[in-house]
């Protein structure tokens, strides 16, 4: 059986819709911690059984007679994240998983001056160590996080952010293509992929005349010193840390940890892969599709 976990998350929930695509039903599970949200998925015939990265008894129920487990990586940073994702690899081995396949980063570096890529890092790592072969799926940046980034440019007319470089912001749609892709031919990849990206490495300045042409108000793009990118997140009510955190995407990408363009993914999903300026032209409700 291969089990999901995060199911009901942006990436894990699209990976197990493609998923149930290439394999039957009865042959997936997925690991929740509310399984009300996974509704859809009992209705399919799909094993929904409630797991917690924080609750490793929870996980062994929830990963019983895995084949493969595919671990998705936590939305939080630092020795949390890295401690949880642990906690699931343990378990996977525990239930005797012949593969643990986990959502890596493109970025996954020791020395990365983002902290979420170190993480990724770590937890590479610990898959290496645990005797089980595993794969890393090393994703390109979320196409979302540069919507977020963007914010209500479109239409206060200025995008300002700190100096940053060329990203390969990558479609969620697409990754959880690939991932499922994967999974169904067990064994496709050893260790860490090749870069899962777009075929496109942008920067802000590039994003700044996506939004402009696909919006037809101008959006101009200001470079941020990090000190005062820093001091208006925290004046917002952030954190001091996660400031410092969101800015690691930014020196990183000026050190061009994310510029990367690799064809692994569209062969992997059998098309290109989807622009930024499609993702950005969907969220703006001007169009969709390719």
């Amino acid at each position: 059986m291969i089990i999901v976990t995060g199911a009901t998350g942006q990436l894990g929930r699209q990976i197990v819709e493609r998923l149930l695509v290439r394999v039957p039903a009865d042959r997936v599970g997925v690991s929740v911690r509310d399984p009300r949200k996974a509704q859809v998925f009992a209705d399919q015939g799909v094993r929904v059984r409630h797991g917690s990265f924080d609750e490793a008894a929870g996980l062994a129920h929830a990963f019983e007679g895995a084949s493969q487990v595919l671990i998705v990586s936590v939305d939080r940073m630092g020795e949390e994240a890295v401690r949880l994702h642990r906690t699931a690899i343990d378990a996977a081995v525990a239930a005797g998983a012949r593969r643990i396949l986990y959502t890596s980063h493109m970025g996954a570096a020791a020395s990365s001056h983002f902290q979420a890529c170190r993480d990724h890092a770590a937890t590479e790592r610990a898959l290496s160590a645990s005797g089980v072969p595993f794969t890393a799926l090393r994703n390109g940046f979320h196409a979302a996080a540069a919507v977020q980034f963007l914010g209500h440019a479109a239409d206060s007319g200025r995008l300002e952010l700190p100096g940053d470089g060329p990203v390969s912001w990558t479609a969620h749609p697409d990754l959880a293509e690939a991932a499922a892709a994967v999974l169904a031919d067990e064994g496709r990849f050893d260790g860490p992929t090749p870069p899962l990206t777009a075929a496109q490495a942008l920067t802000f300045d590039d994003v700044a005349r996506l939004a402009t042409d696909i919006t037809g108000r101008t959006v101009t793009r200001t470079t941020t010193p990090d000190d005062r990118f820093h001091d208006q997140l925290t004046g917002k009510g952030v954190p001091t840390e996660v400031a410092g955190q969101l800015l690691g995407v930014f020196a990183a990408a000026r050190a061009g940890e994310f510029a990367a363009v690799d064809p692994a993914l569209a062969d992997l999903i059998g098309r290109e892969p989807t622009p930024l300026s499609t993702v950005l032209r969907e969220q703006s409700g001007t169009g969709a599709g390719h």
